[in-house]
């Protein structure tokens, strides 16, 4: 099952849109899916006030751990996921129009079109880190 098809599941099971993209991350990024869900718990449906969409902050998430930014004074990780989350953003926003939740919302995107985007995103990333 690829993540945007288990992603897309345990949304359809009531995980919100965050929980749904870090649970489906799961096997590739060192943590469980229940933690991955108790760390997501609170971030859907835009951080539970409309902002940043939960797919994208899931996404994010599943970038810091693909890119751990775990020592004091590692400059050159902490470079590398803000650019990582950077471009994420940038990609999201470039298909969507915008990244906060209500705007989704009113401009007629789905929280399956959300996170199919955001779960093939980052399953890209992971393939490019596999081949490096």
């Amino acid at each position: 099952m690829s993540i945007k098809e288990k992603a897309i599941e345990l949304h359809d099971n009531g995980f919100n849109c965050a929980q749904s993209i870090l649970a489906a991350c799961s096997g590739h990024i060192g943590l469980d899916e229940n933690t991955c869900k108790m760390v997501a718990g609170g971030l859907g449906g835009g951080l539970r006030c409309g902002e940043v969409c939960g797919a994208l902050t899931g996404a994010i998430m599943a970038l810091g751990c693909l890119n751990p930014y775990t020592k004091e004074g590692d400059l050159d990780a902490a470079v590398k996921i803000s650019n990582a989350t950077k471009e994420c953003t940038k990609c999201f926003r470039e298909k969507f129009g915008c990244i906060r939740c209500l705007e989704l919302k009113k401009a007629g995107f789905s929280c399956d079109d959300t996170i199919g985007y955001a779960a093939d995103y980052i399953e890209e990333i992971m393939k490019k880190k596999d081949e490096e």
